[in-house]
């Protein structure tokens, strides 16, 4: 009866642990979650589908607009159709020299289905991304073909529990400029450490050839001494 229980308990306990871990690992993310600042980025907007009986026919991720993105395109995702948004800026972008005075706010897919149980990645490349920000929150809007609507839009907030639907958010991370420094200082050194390698090489190489090449003479000419011998011999026993 005591071991019963214990085993009930124990199921409860996990049911428990399965049903508020459930949302966690089932909203729309992005992936991968960092991206160095002021680089480009290609990222993936993975949609589950959290119903058991209805599929998911809309995924609509917005940019923030304090954040604009000079560069934003959506790649092909086979059976949906792709549209993009584009709005004026209040603060004209320059990129390259360019005056850029508007910017993508939203990428919206549609007309595929995610079925029950599975889930789809729509990849974007975006850049430039900022390099005066630690991370970039896209609100998400999900829609399914019972006509629910899931608003992923709510920004996690540090310390403090996780939403019931967090929006996806990009982490910027700091360039690692200094790594990339110190590699290319290093190169020149390994490039001149191979040069002279292959100098000492192809010294060595030459140095052989050249040894080669008076072995040979010098057997020619010793053959051509004996042929020479030979034949006055011969002239003399004549």
């Amino acid at each position: 009866m005591k071991s019963s229980r214990v085993s009930a308990a124990a199921a409860l306990a996990a049911g428990a642990v399965l049903a508020l871990s459930g949302p966690a690992f089932a909203h729309v993310s992005v992936q991968p979650g960092d991206a160095p600042k002021g680089g480009f980025a290609t990222l993936d907007f993975k949609v589950p589908n959290e119903r058991d009986n209805a599929s998911t026919t809309q995924v609509e991720v917005n940019f923030p607009t304090d954040q604009p993105l000079s560069s934003v395109m959506p790649q092909d995702v086979p059976g949906w159709t792709v549209t993009v948004e584009k709005s004026k800026l209040a603060k004209p972008l320059t990129v390259h020299g360019k005056q850029i005075d508007e910017a993508v706010t939203k990428v919206t897919w549609s007309g595929g289905r995610i079925e029950p149980g599975k889930f789809q990645q729509f990849p974007v490349s975006v850049g430039k991304l900022p390099d005066n920000a630690d991370r970039m929150v896209f609100k998400a809007i999900q829609t399914y073909d019972n006509n629910e609507v899931v608003r992923w839009i709510e920004e996690p907030k540090e310390g403090a529990p996780e939403p019931q639907t967090p929006a996806p958010v990009l982490k910027l991370t700091a360039a690692k400029a200094a790594d990339a420094h110190h590699d290319d200082a290093k190169k020149p050194a390994e490039s001149g450490h191979a040069s002279e390698e292959g100098h000492t090489e192809a010294a060595t190489g030459k140095g052989s050839d050249t040894t080669a090449r008076v072995l040979g003479v010098t057997g020619i000419v010793i053959g051509v001494a004996g042929v020479a011998f030979g034949v006055t011999g011969r002239r003399r026993t004549s």
